[in-house]
């Protein structure tokens, strides 16, 4: 699959990638909504294999277009809404939910770049008013996919109960096997009643900073190309 990147400023990364796999491991059908699409990545491996209704919203027009773009590349259908989802009206109701949201600390030094900040940093999309804003646009039993940073799973986990999104399944990324984990990625789901299923953790790269087997498989499963360049709209 081959996609347009912008030339500066936010372009996806192995997180996107692992989400990705991880929301293809469930077979997803029907309905996807990808919140803060980005270029698209997300959605379009997902349309991909899945043939799925999908629309996509994003609150930077420009990252907006290079998704729209992405998939009229890719010959591939889609609904797309710039403007930020928590105050987005519709009356559609989704199978799926995905994102990769901007989890990053907003005490931080944060990046000068408009489009990296607003793809990095929480106060972009605070996780309260995400989980609130996806309880009301997932079906009765829709799930929602998306990862965030591991260190704030206790709040993440509260705010998906509080709007009984019950989280099912949870995976912890790691960089090597001595490492602190850096990303949990979550399935939960509308209404469930199941209990939370840890999953053995997911390992990056080997002691010599090579990627190991399952994250080669979901980089090849991906198999996507990127094209840098930039868009002129009027």
């Amino acid at each position: 699959m081959f996609l347009y990147q912008p030339v500066s400023g936010y372009r996806y990364n192995s997180d996107s990638i692992f989400l990705y796999d991880f929301a293809a491991s469930l077979s997803p059908k029907g309905k996807l909504l990808d919140i803060g699409c980005g270029v698209g990545i997300l959605s379009l491996l997902l349309s991909r294999d899945f043939g799925l209704d999908t629309t996509i919203i994003d609150k930077q027009k420009e990252m907006l277009e290079y998704a729209i773009r992405n998939f009229e590349l890719n010959a591939l259908k889609v609904q797309a809404y710039a403007g930020d989802f928590l105050e987005w009206h519709s009356e559609e109701r989704f199978d799926i939910i995905i994102s990769n949201p901007p989890f990053y600390d907003s005490g931080v030094t944060q990046s000068v770049d408009r489009h990296i900040n607003t793809a990095r940093y929480a106060h972009h999309l605070p996780f309260a008013g995400l989980a609130r804003q996806v309880k009301r646009y997932l079906k009765p039993r829709g799930r929602f996919i998306f990862c965030y940073d591991a260190k704030q799973t206790d709040r993440v986990l509260s705010e998906l109960k509080l709007n009984n999104i019950n989280p099912e399944l949870l995976r912890f990324v790691h960089p090597k096997i001595d490492r602190e984990a850096k990303l949990v990625i979550v399935a939960a789901r509308m209404n469930s009643r199941s209990m939370t299923k840890v999953m053995p953790p997911f390992i990056v790269f080997d002691e010599e900073s090579r990627y190991l087997p399952e994250a080669k498989r979901a980089f090849e499963r991906a198999g996507t190309h990127s094209i840098k360049g930039e868009l002129y709209t009027n």
